[in-house]
């Protein structure tokens, strides 16, 4: 089915680069840009993203950082109490 569509130019650049990369007619890499993000969009509506989390090994100095608001407050008493030596 023909229709008109007013396309960014910079989108319409990369569409067409894309398209000849991959070895397909505009027509065909549009169309299937189109069905995937419209079946993205419809996946995403129930689905969730989960961030994953990797460990960063054992903190610098043998700090336990899980205590951080504990260690800034310790940190900061002794900054004061040098203040009044």
């Amino acid at each position: 089915m023909r229709t008109t569509v007013d396309i960014e130019k910079g989108l319409l650049k990369r569409l067409r680069d894309e398209a000849q990369e991959q070895g397909l007619t505009f027509k065909d890499y549009f169309n299937r840009v189109l069905r995937q993000g419209l079946e993205a969009l419809r996946r995403g509506a129930s689905e969730s993203y989960e961030c994953p989390a990797f460990s960063m090994g054992s903190p610098a100095g043998g700090v336990d950082l899980d205590h951080a608001l504990g260690l800034v407050g310790d940190l900061e008493d002794t900054g004061s109490v040098r203040d009044f030596e």
